[in-house]
Parts: structure tokens; sequence; C-alpha cells
């Protein structure tokens, strides 16, 4: 299985946060976001990895250096995360998993999502009783029996079952079909969609499967506030989460963080990152 990450974006919505930097370069306890997706990456046994860059690409080559791949999206202005993965699509056959480069993520989350047992797979948060309403930014996911029926920022917020965190892997089958999904929509003019667009497409063919997050913290960071949160809040967690599981000394075993303030594990640490 290969790793993809699309990191072709500037991430102009963060307003300076990053500098002159395009988003995947943002810093967050000394390491930016895309060498934190390639070290997790490594860690889960995906020496493969693929970076589409666009996005003063030669800066994102240089700081993700040798052994990697890269795919160049040249029209990065004009075009959005499926054509990215689109220009990356010769590489795809095998199977992978593609992360968008915005995600803070504990690393845990990756290995869930590997080592299910579908083949064709995305992670999904979980609404939890008492978390706010999704709004107008949350990829809402809806699920059926375990699979993905809906997916859209569009979806009426009370039909959502949970948020997607920019993370999906499918098998060669998967793969194969996907591509063929997404060949039609660039050739329909798709050019500025989401890749879930072809996500949605695709599990209207083929299962999806939803994998949750257990409550372990991740992030996606588009505007100043969620990078603030994310210093504040997020990375602390995934610190504190990591210590614990050195401190019990079982390779490969991560407790789930504790709930916080009465509420659930999992909405303890969802609720308040958008």
């Amino acid at each position: 299985m290969r790793g993809i990450i699309l990191a072709a974006g500037k991430g102009s919505r963060l307003n300076g946060t990053a500098g002159e930097k395009p988003k995947c370069l943002v810093e967050l306890g000394g390491e930016t976001l895309i060498d934190r997706q390639i070290r997790a990456l490594r860690r889960a046994g995906i020496d493969e990895i693929a970076v589409v860059v666009g996005c003063q690409s030669e800066q994102v080559r240089r700081s993700c250096g040798h052994g990697i791949t890269y795919v160049e999206n040249s029209k990065y202005a004009q075009t959005n995360s499926m054509y990215s993965l689109w220009k990356a699509r010769p590489l795809l056959f095998e199977g992978f998993v593609v992360l968008n480069c915005d995600v803070l993520f504990h690393p845990v989350l990756l290995s869930d999502l590997l080592t299910a047992k579908h083949e064709d797979a995305l992670l999904l948060a979980y609404r939890e009783p008492g978390q706010p309403p999704f709004g107008d930014e949350e990829m809402k996911v809806q699920v059926r029996c375990g699979r993905v029926r809906e997916i859209s920022k569009q979806m009426n917020p009370d039909e959502a079952d949970g948020e997607n965190l920019g993370v999906v892997k499918f098998g060669p089958e998967g793969a194969a079909e996907l591509v063929a999904i997404m060949d039609r929509l660039i050739a329909a003019g798709g050019l500025r969609d989401w890749a879930p667009r072809a996500f949605r497409e695709f599990a209207q063919v083929r299962p999806l499967y939803a994998i949750g997050t257990r409550g372990f913290p991740w992030t996606e960071i588009d505007f100043p506030e969620d990078y603030q949160r994310a210093l504040r809040e997020v990375l602390p967690q995934i610190e504190h989460v990591s210590d614990d599981a050195a401190d019990l000394d079982i390779p490969g075993v991560l407790p789930v963080l504790p709930a916080a303030s009465g509420r659930s594990e999992s909405s303890a640490i969802t609720a308040g990152l958008r």
C-alpha cells in the first residue's frame, strides 16, 4: 500500500499563520504538518509515499526530502483536492491511503484504519450527544450499518452521523473503481471538486466503511483559530496519550484518552476542534 499526501494548496484562509509558506509547512511543536504525516505513515509500515505538490513546490520538496515520490499539480490555484488525487492516479492501483495535509492526528488513528478488515474505509469522528451542531465547514458523513451512505459539506447537519477526517484507504479493486470515477468527474468539469465528491460516488457502487476515531485526538487546520486550538489543546492531547502508552510499555497499544467535563471521550475531543 502507498501513502498519498495531498499538499498542493496554499492555505490562504490561515491568514499568514504559516507566514509565506504553504499550509503543509505549518509548524506545531517544532515539526511541520507534512513531516508529522510522513512519520506517521512510516511508523505504520508504509515506506512508499507520494506527495502531490503545487504551491511553492520546491520548498515542500526540500522539507520532505529524499525517498518521496513527487507529483506536480501545476493548476493548484484553479483546482481542488480531487484533481490533486487524480493527478496521482498512476500510483494508486496497488492500493493506497490518502491524507489531506492539513490534518493533525494521533498516529494510532492511521493504524486503526490500515488494520481494519475492510479494504475500502475512511476515518470518521462520530457525533456525540451534546456536541455542537456541525456547520458549513465540516465534511459531513451519513452512515448506515457501518457504511458511508452520503458525504458532503452541504448535508443537513441533523442528518449527519459524523465528520470525515480526510484520511481514507482503498484496496486495489477499490482504487481502480475510484480512478474510473475520478476520470468521469474530471472529464465532466469537476476540477474544483473536493476529493470526497469522488468518495461519495464510490460509496454508491461499492461499500465504503466508516472507522471511528475511538476518542483519539485530531483536528483539521483551516483557519488561524484552528491553528491556535491545535497548539493549545490537540497537540498536548496527542503527546499526553503517547506518553501514557510509553509508560505502559506495550508496543502498538495506546490507551483511549479519558473524557473531560463529563462528556464522552470522543465528544470531549472533537466538539471543540472546529
